[in-house]
């Protein structure tokens, strides 16, 4: 998965001070005469102001996408600033309104459709979600100061000065956030301690040694270590509040938001075509499309691996038992990251030798242990660098193996990322799906569709890349290949349906882990960590199947359509070209071209 994520839920506030007035642009005179601006230059102009207040008002969305400017400002969360962005949005929303949509072209027609839904899902987020009222862990101050330390888009002085600036108003952040908790969630509430713990650790040796080796002046160097002891202290305070003030009275909401609130947040997130209902259906479709698959190839290989021995009658059985053999082949605890570091060079030299798409060797993958502040929700993700700031490290994180667990736990882990799944995953997180995605994401003409990147469409694409790089002969084509990514798919399959079922169907956790280990043929630690993510997020667990089914079906209708002139290359870098926007958009402005 992307980092969480996938575009921040920030809000748009007021507009910038040098946010002009919506009117018409001089488009220059010629031979005598103004041109009469269009209806798309007018909509570039107000796209260029719609930007700079958003940057200007969410400084750490601005960072994260490169742009660096307010790096050193540090928003505290409060109800006046919630009401501040409230009337703001209002006012940028009825300059939206005052574009005719048919007026534009199809790529500005996305644009506005994109900004629309920003808008409207914004206000419903601060309005009817109001996870900033019942999820502590949406306060943090270490993932943002970490990634500014570990930059290098401005020299370390300057990155210093800014952190040192931002942290400044660590008081008035942790105060908000205090005051901004009621009825929390129990599970979010957990997650908020464990992962401010982690955040804890920005704030420790590695800050302070940069600091010391830094040209900043005594005086300066003073303030920053005062501030980061008050920073710490605030962090404290934070964890101790919810430890023993809110945990202790036990005055939790549930953490599922029902069928009301799924259906809408579905709407803004995934921005597909179909319904949440409708995706629900077709993965429950898929799931036994996949079952049947699966029997047939474990039935093929069931003389290979259990030579002698009698076939299964029952199915389920006969999968399970072929799968936990081809699960034995996995990485050893503290080789992980290393078994993953070294299966990059592969995964590039088939995408080129297959010419499957264009890659860019000048961009940097750097694989690394997920940050402690980053923890205990997903076990590998992707830290990209924002449309801004191109040229900057794109981190692969890789959770290790909890030093803590036990052989048990280990050995339960490792077997379900065993050696053929680890290939699969890091096709999924590196090449060709999220970091190739991402770094065509960036080249994008509309900062609009990199800036407002859609999470069904990103995760989409990471699914889809897996099965096109086996289509295209990657792992030999065997059985065991395929029957491997059948379970993985089956696992994107199952996130869509265990999604609604835990947040509207009320299923509770031993009836998730029960169909995930018996139709999902996961391990346990897997499962369980599954119903875990699922208790703690809504709607982003579908995104992935939504995505990844309706980019499959786009290319299996230009290929009929094109026939033998159908060209898998030229399909994949069209895709790409657009930017991060829903497969809806990307859908009708292929068609457009095709």
């Amino acid at each position: 998965m992307t980092k969480p994520f996938t575009p921040k839920l920030l809000l748009l506030a007021a507009a910038t001070a040098t946010a002009l007035a919506l009117g018409s642009c001089d488009s220059g005179q010629h031979a005598g005469t103004t041109a009469v601006p269009t209806a798309d230059a007018n909509f570039e102009q107000f796209k260029t102001r719609f930007i700079d207040s958003l940057w200007y008002y969410n400084p750490e969305w601005a960072s994260d996408q490169g742009y660096h400017r307010y790096d050193s400002v540090l928003i505290a969360p409060t109800a006046a600033r919630r009401q501040t962005e409230a009337a703001a949005q209002a006012r940028r929303r009825k300059e939206l309104e005052g574009f005719a949509v048919a007026e534009l072209s199809v790529n500005n027609q996305t644009d506005f459709r994109l900004l629309e839904n920003y808008l409207n899902r914004s206000r419903w987020y601060a309005d009817t979600l109001r996870s900033w009222q019942w999820n502590p862990a949406g306060y943090n101050l270490g993932g943002s100061v970490s990634e500014l330390l570990n930059g290098r888009h401005r020299p370390l002085d300057r990155r210093l000065r800014n952190i040192s600036d931002k942290i400044s108003r660590s008081v008035d952040y942790y105060e908000a956030a205090k005051q901004n908790i009621s009825r929390p969630t129990k599970e979010h509430t957990q997650l908020a301690i464990l992962q401010n713990k982690g955040g804890m650790e920005v704030f420790g040796p590695a800050l302070l040694d940069s600091i010391s080796r830094s040209g900043l002046s005594e005086r300066e160097k003073k303030d920053f270590r005062d501030r980061i002891a008050t920073t710490r202290l605030e962090m404290e305070s934070y964890i101790r509040f919810l430890e023993k003030e809110v945990l202790p009275k036990g005055q939790f909401r549930s953490f599922r938001i029902g069928q009301a609130l799924f259906d809408r947040k579905f709407v803004y997130d995934i921005q597909a075509t179909a319904t949440a209902d409708q995706v629900y259906a077709k993965a429950q479709r898929h799931k036994a499309e996949l079952l049947h698959d699966m029997g047939r190839r474990a039935a093929r290989l069931w003389p290979k691996y259990f030579a002698g021995q009698p076939l299964p009658t029952d199915s389920i059985q006969l999968i399970k038992r072929v799968i936990g053999r081809l699960s034995e082949k996995h990485a050893a605890p503290a080789d992980f990251a290393k078994a993953v570091k070294a299966q990059i060079p592969t995964l590039v030299k088939f995408v080129n030798d297959k010419k499957l798409l264009t890659q860019d060797p000048t961009k940097p993958l750097v694989v690394r242990d997920t940050p402690l502040y980053m923890r205990g929700s997903a076990g590998a993700s992707v830290s990209a660098p924002g449309p801004y700031d191109q040229a900057a490290n794109t981190y692969y994180n890789v959770e290790p193996v909890p030093a803590e667990w036990t052989a048990t736990q280990a050995e339960s882990y490792l077997r379900e990322y065993n050696d053929y799944t680890l290939q699969i995953l890091n096709i999924h997180e590196a090449i060709p799906g999220h970091y190739t995605q991402l770094v065509y994401a960036n080249r994008s003409p509309s900062l609009i569709k990199s800036i407002f990147g859609n999470g069904a469409m990103i995760e989409g694409w990471a699914v889809y890349s897996e099965r096109m790089m086996l289509e295209s002969g990657y792992g030999g084509n065997t059985d065991e290949m395929w029957l491997m990514w059948d379970k993985w798919n089956m696992r994107v399959t199952l996130n869509a349906i265990l999604d609604r079922d835990v947040q509207v169907n009320n299923a509770s956790e031993q009836e998730v882990v029960a169909m995930l280990m018996r139709e999902g043929f996961q391990e346990e630690a897997e499962a369980r960590g599954k119903w875990k993510r699922a208790t703690q997020s809504q709607v982003q667990l579908s995104s992935y199947f939504t995505g990844y089914t309706e980019i499959y079906d786009l290319r299996q209708e230009l290929k009929k359509e094109q026939g033998s002139a159908f060209d898998l290359k030229a399909f994949n870098e069209q895709f790409l070209s657009y930017g991060s926007a829903p497969v809806k958009y990307i859908r009708t402005m292929m068609l457009k071209k095709s």
